[in-house]
């Protein structure tokens, strides 16, 4: 059986995130290279898997506040 294809973790750094508007960062994590990008309200009731790939935002009043892989 053969693995599971993964996508690769970007080296990019999720704190830069933090500030910017939702809209224009999760532009700029595509262009980035983040195969997903997931923005959540504060407090969202979430999976805690770990996906490569995957950057998530928390977002309050359109801007990110908080910003993590996986």
């Amino acid at each position: 059986m053969s693995p599971i294809p993964r996508p690769e973790e970007t080296q990019d750094n999720p704190d830069t995130y933090v500030g910017l508007d939702a809209a224009g960062a999760e532009r700029l994590a595509r262009e980035r290279g983040w195969s997903a990008v997931r923005s959540l309200p504060p407090g969202a009731i979430i999976t805690m898997e770990y996906r490569s790939g995957r950057l998530n935002f928390e977002v309050t009043g359109g801007r990110v506040t908080r910003c993590w892989k996986g």
